[in-house]
């Protein structure tokens, strides 16, 4: 497990690593880049680069972090990729379960495969549950999400390559927006954020803006209309990081 630098998160815990690329979003992915480095610096875990690859040795890892934090879950892969079996995921939620003290943040892009696996699953309460959603066409990913009963729900449109129009946000308890970022960076419009912002207010959904990207991401910010947007769901309130971000 290691500390990370993505803004909604804490740490991150890759228990697989490697993917395949599945939709546009995935054209300039920063893991598959990731892994051609560490490969190339021989970390031991991505001598097979961005090949789906299963790391047991690092399965309980979490049990090992004493002090409560929020885990992103495989940021260099999916869990429900197809080349991961069930049981190795089972693996995953025991510790999860086990590690009852942290939150875990499990994202993909494949909600039929995340759907499959909730249907059979004891699914923690300390598990979140989120889809990526880069342009309309995705959307139906929420409705594969609104049906698993994780305590939180939550949508990353990043890399936002569109406007998406109307969503329906039942059921979805924090949305998150980003535009790309690194070498290709497809540019990201405001009026595709402020939409989305303005229907998660309406809805009374957190809604947390990560960054406007570009190939030099820093210089662009994340401020949206002057201040950042760093709200999160209430499931977090108190603890010392993440209730510093929540938006006054």
């Amino acid at each position: 497990m290691a500390l990370s630098t993505i803004e909604w998160t804490e740490a991150s815990w890759n228990p697989v690593t490697g993917c395949t690329k599945i939709s546009p979003g995935c054209a300039h992915c920063y893991a598959e880049r990731m892994a051609a480095r560490l490969k190339g610096m021989g970390q031991p875990n991505y001598q097979h680069g961005f090949r789906v690859t299963l790391q047991p040795q690092t399965l309980g890892m979490p049990l090992l972090w004493r002090k409560p934090r929020t885990v992103f879950v495989n940021s260099m892969s999916d869990v429900f990729h197809e080349d991961v079996p069930f049981d190795f995921v089972h693996g995953i939620f025991e510790t999860m379960e086990k590690a009852s003290w942290h939150t875990f943040q499990l994202l993909t892009k494949r909600p039929e495969r995340l759907l499959e696996f909730a249907r059979e699953a004891n699914w923690p309460d300390n598990v979140w549950a989120g889809v990526s959603v880069e342009n309309r066409a995705y959307l139906p990913r929420l409705d594969h999400l609104r049906e698993v009963p994780a305590a939180v729900r939550f949508v990353s449109f990043e890399p936002l390559l569109g406007s998406l129009g109307e969503i329906n946000l039942s059921g979805i308890d924090w949305v998150i927006v980003g535009g790309e970022s690194g070498p290709g960076a497809r540019p990201m419009e405001r009026s595709w954020v402020v939409e989305i912002r303005d229907q998660c207010r309406a809805c009374g959904v957190p809604f947390f803006f990560k960054q406007w990207g570009g190939a030099r991401k820093r210089a662009s910010g994340r401020l949206l209309d002057g201040r950042t947007w760093d709200q999160m769901p209430p499931e977090l309130a108190g603890r010392p990081r993440l209730s510093e971000w929540r938006a006054k």
